[in-house]
């Protein structure tokens, strides 16, 4: 009895359930982007609900991590900033590199010349400017542009509502952030497909009339699709990290939104008095980013086969 192959992708899925450090990390990640895109529902209090009288409680059954200076549930908040990350980073990680990153590099990497010329000079003017510096100033300099449109929407539709739900702090966060996320990936891409258009498989795809984009898309990013999604769970902890920073230098997603970046800002002289309103934010980014770092050498390991 002919017994069937085991496909690449089962026995690297096998690979990385065995690793049990990626897969708590990949857990606390389900559980903290599930709790915030379900905020409305998980959180136990409003973000923004505020009590002088409960200010600045300590741990209780009530508020199980206790209340920030304006009687705020610090719980809720941590779990509505974690909805602001999830936004933010699945956007821009799903966008910036996921999409222009990926479709870039594979068109860059298989046309070759002026197509590769165009796409890896402009990935150097944005390489020649620090990452973060370049996110704010594109975010400061987007911003008021971005506020003053939806501001005559609003006026000339009648539609109320969109400058004070925040679309703009979240369009603009995202947008920035993904004109600068395609660059690392499209070049990742690119190095992949320089190498692999010259094997026989794509020779003899090209020989049989394939179409550019059946080459591209059939042949070649399943073979890159491993590298990506390594890359991308990295990027994901930058994004999270730009985020927070953004936020924390008041040019990111701006009160009464809920983030973390202005939950750390807020209570940064609070640490002597009441350390848990500094500390919580703070142990929740570092865990969230450690778990994606975990999470990609995860990956790494069971989708390389170079290493098994």
């Amino acid at each position: 009895m002919r017994r069937k192959g085991r496909s690449p992708w089962r026995q690297a899925g096998r690979r990385f359930a065995r690793k049990k450090a990626a897969m708590a990390a990949l857990a606390i990640i389900l559980i903290v982007y599930l709790a915030g895109l379900f905020a409305p529902w998980v959180a136990p209090h409003s973000h923004s609900e505020q009590n002088l009288d409960a200010a600045n409680l300590g741990l209780s059954l009530k508020h199980p991590l206790g209340t920030d200076r304006l009687g705020r549930d610090i719980l809720s908040r941590i779990i509505w900033g974690a909805r602001t990350a999830a936004i933010v980073s699945l956007a821009a990680v799903g966008t910036g590199s996921m999409l222009f990153g990926v479709v870039l590099g594979c068109l860059a990497g298989y046309l070759g010349r002026w197509m590769d010329t165009i796409v890896m000079r402009l990935g150097d003017i944005f390489l020649a400017f620090p990452s973060l510096l370049l996110v704010i100033l594109i975010a400061a300099t987007v911003k008021p542009r971005v506020s003053g449109f939806i501001s005559q929407l609003e006026e000339s539709t009648g539609i109320e509502g969109l400058l004070a739900s925040g679309v703009v702090d979240y369009f603009v966060v995202f947008g920035a952030l993904s004109i600068i996320a395609w660059v690392g990936m499209a070049r990742l891409v690119r190095g992949q497909i320089l190498s692999l258009r010259e094997r026989q498989f794509v020779e003899a795809a090209e020989a049989l009339g394939a179409s550019t984009f059946r080459i591209l898309f059939v042949h070649l990013m399943p073979n890159v699709l491993s590298l990506v999604l390594v890359a991308a769970s990295m990027a994901m902890a930058s994004a999270v990290t730009s985020e927070v920073v953004l936020s924390w230098l008041g040019v990111g997603i701006q009160p009464p939104n809920p983030s973390w970046g202005t939950m750390i800002w807020e209570n940064a002289g609070m640490l002597r008095a009441h350390p848990h309103l500094l500390l919580v934010p703070s142990i929740v980014v570092g865990i969230v980013i450690f778990s994606f770092n975990i999470l990609g050498d995860g990956l790494n390991d069971a989708l390389n086969p170079r290493l098994h």
